[in-house]
């Protein structure tokens, strides 16, 4: 409940004595609270104010007294909005939605002059609503306080007429505003109603529907399958030294073959040999298989491998080394024959994978030792033809013994030739001394010539014995040179066989197939709780978009 303004009135009142003086008198103009619940405009028997105002009327009107166009057509409009015959529950809500909109209303009347002036509807059901908000027991106990007050007269203002005893159709502000309450309070319901049925037939259609029809497949018409799980590893032999030796223990030693066998076998190459030598096709295509999981007839390669990935699981876990296998089947045996044939297949590409690198190693090995003694043969055999050649077993001492005998001769070339100018420094030199002496120089410068010839001349088309010695220095260093590439050749060879050795692969089986007694899949119950959510969280996606795509475009 709110207490309505009071607003002053001023008259100027002029005295006839003195006209240009006057004095301000106030008038209270007051509009009663319950004048707005009667149907019919107010009379004067029942609104002291309209009493009032008809007194004012049959007296004589007074000199001096003017009131500005502006409050008059203030009063004029209150008047005629007094005779439309409004009910008290619509003024106080023109008064409530003029309180709302901050307009100085000083009535209930004057609020809805004021929001028409301001073109707003105070009776519009928008409007109505907005101001309608649901009681609680703070704001009863308020309302009750302020009747209590409302109860007490305080002048100037109406007095509330009695309720008649008599029965009447018409309702009272309090009872017609519960009513319409009620009304809205059930329109809320019933749209909320409608709301939820709407969503619990959307639930229904896009998730509890697609899930019993899965669960229902996975529980009824879904052939059991088996599952045959196998684990194996590959090591290394245990011979290895050096930095290899240091990981061979460990899984980094052979995790390039392990990945490598995990590719060879989920590959369709591994699939089609596995149909040439058991019929894998044939095996996923019997007729008694649900038409979900069994293969055509008629099936093309891809939609066999796409079967065969289902199927036939294989893990690698690098912090262990080991290979996980689990392949699923229709037969408990079908599954565990499918099982030791890949393990085959696994094997035998484990050996073609070290085999290809060993042989590789060893023939490179192979071909280098063959050529490092070819080449010491050919060493060999050269410092064996120049020795031949030159007839002599030590060219360095037949040079030594030639030197020795070039420098005696040169020795005695020289005493001659000393002897012979002594000889020629006489007056009368004796001439058959001197012709002597000249025949030894010229003999000794023969054969020194000789000898000079004999070690760097060439003779009978052969090689100078320097020349030859030289020759024979160096193929003894070839020799010398193609004995170490032999050696090294040998230590290569023997190096390459144990690194051979130690790249050598095996696969060992640590869990062999067993055939299974119960069948694994399909995992009835938490396949059909993974549908109900996948399917509710598709949903959730959708209607988020819409709501969002739907909040955006009203905007």
């Amino acid at each position: 409940m709110t207490t309505k303004p009071k607003a002053k009135k001023f008259r100027i009142r002029r005295n006839p004595a003195n006209p240009t003086e006057g004095e301000a008198e106030p008038v209270r103009q007051s509009v009663p609270a319950e004048e707005a619940t009667q149907p019919k405009a107010p009379t004067p028997a029942t609104d002291p104010s309209a009493r009032a105002r008809a007194e004012q009327a049959a007296q004589p009107a007074m000199k001096g007294q003017v009131s500005s166009a502006r409050e008059t057509n203030a009063e004029t409009e209150i008047e005629t909005i007094k005779k439309e015959g409004l009910t008290g529950r619509q003024l106080r809500m023109a008064r409530r939605v003029a309180q709302k909109h901050n307009l100085p209303a000083t009535s209930d009347y004057d609020a809805v002059r004021l929001l028409r002036q301001n073109g707003i509807d105070p009776l519009k059901r928008s409007n109505m609503l907005e101001l309608v908000v649901p009681k609680n027991e703070s704001q009863t106990q308020v309302e009750a306080k302020n009747e209590e007050k409302s109860a007490k007269v305080q002048l100037p203002q109406t007095v509330a007429p009695q309720k008649q005893t008599l029965p009447s159709t018409e309702l009272s502000p309090a009872e017609r505003r519960d009513r319409e309450i009620g009304q809205i309070q059930r329109d809320i319901a019933k749209r909320r109603r409608k709301k939820l049925l709407l969503l619990l037939t959307r639930l229904t259609a896009f998730v509890f529907l697609p899930t019993f029809i899965v669960g229902w497949y996975f529980f009824v018409i879904a052939t059991p399958m088996y599952s045959s799980k196998s684990e194996f590893l590959i090591l290394q032999a245990d011979n290895a030294s050096g930095i290899g030796g240091l990981l061979s223990g460990t899984q980094f030693a052979t995790s390039q073959d392990s990945i490598a066998v995990q590719s060879y076998l989920e590959s369709k190459d591994g699939m089609l040999r596995l149909d040439r030598d058991v019929g894998f096709k044939s095996e996923f295509s019997q007729g008694w298989i649900d038409p979900i999981q069994r293969l055509p007839q008629d099936a093309s390669n891809e939609e066999a491998y796409k079967t065969y990935s289902r199927n036939v699981k294989i893990g690698y876990d690098p912090t262990e080394g080991v290979i996980r296998m689990e392949v699923i089947a229709a037969d408990p045996a079908v599954a565990s024959q499918f099982s030791e044939k890949l393990i085959s297949y696994a094997e035998e590409r484990v050996n073609n994978l070290s085999v290809k690198k060993r042989s590789d190693q060893m023939k490179d090995a192979e071909n280098g030792l063959e050529i490092a003694e070819e080449k010491r043969r050919e060493a060999q055999e050269n410092l064996v033809e120049l020795q031949i050649k030159g007839a002599l077993l030590d060219p360095e001492g037949v040079i030594a013994s030639l030197r020795s005998r070039i420098n005696t001769v040169e020795i005695q070339l020289q005493e001659k030739e000393l002897e012979l100018a002594a000889l020629l420094d006489n007056t009368r030199p004796n001439r058959a001394k001197v012709d002597g002496t000249r025949g030894d120089v010229e003999r000794l410068n023969d054969v020194l010539t000789k000898l000079n010839a004999q070690m760097t001349d060439a003779s009978n088309g052969e090689n100078s014995l320097a020349q030859l010695a030289v020759r024979i220095q160096m193929a003894q260093a070839d020799l010398v040179t193609r004995d170490v590439m032999l050696q090294a050749s040998l230590q290569q060879m023997e190096t390459t066989r144990m690194e051979a050795n130690r790249q050598v692969r095996y696969l060992t089986t640590s869990v062999y197939p067993v055939e299974s007694d119960e069948p694994a899949y399909p995992r009835a119950f938490e396949n059909t709780i993974l549908a109900f959510l996948v399917f509710s969280g598709i949903y959730l996606m959708i209607s988020l978009t819409a709501s969002i795509l739907r909040e955006q475009v009203s905007s």
